[in-house]
């Protein structure tokens, strides 16, 4: 098992840059896929991006591609979203999540561990 905990969300003006890491408990980190996901108010939770146990592939979503990166140090268990040029579209709460296995395909579903969520919030 693996326990998620999320920092580094806050207010920023658009154009602006945040850092959201995650922590992790437990000693078999590095054996899990790690994703970010995000939930704005009255909207389904989607997927933001996601790093494979190595750290050597990431997928983005469409809609941050370019401006956000995740990475990972499987030494200190832990997963960060840089996430740069906000806009208020990126406004959400984001939450972090491990699964087990890598599929081609994107699912929710495939992740059975989640964080509490860290809330950002991008004014114009």
């Amino acid at each position: 098992q693996v326990q998620l905990v999320e920092s580094g969300g806050g207010l920023v003006q658009a154009g602006g840059s945040l850092s959201l890491s995650c922590a992790a408990s437990g000693r078999t980190f590095n054996r899990y896929t790690m994703g970010w996901f995000r939930q704005a108010p009255g909207k389904e939770r989607e997927f933001v991006a996601r790093i494979s146990w190595s750290g050597s592939t990431t997928n983005y979503a469409d809609s941050v591609k370019g401006r956000f990166t995740i990475s990972r140090d499987n030494a200190k268990s832990s997963v960060t979203l840089l996430m740069n040029s906000l806009k208020p579209e990126d406004t959400a709460v984001y939450y972090c999540a491990a699964a087990v296995s890598w599929r081609d395909r994107i699912s929710r579903s495939d992740y059975g561990y989640w964080g509490q969520g860290t809330q950002v919030t991008v004014s114009s």
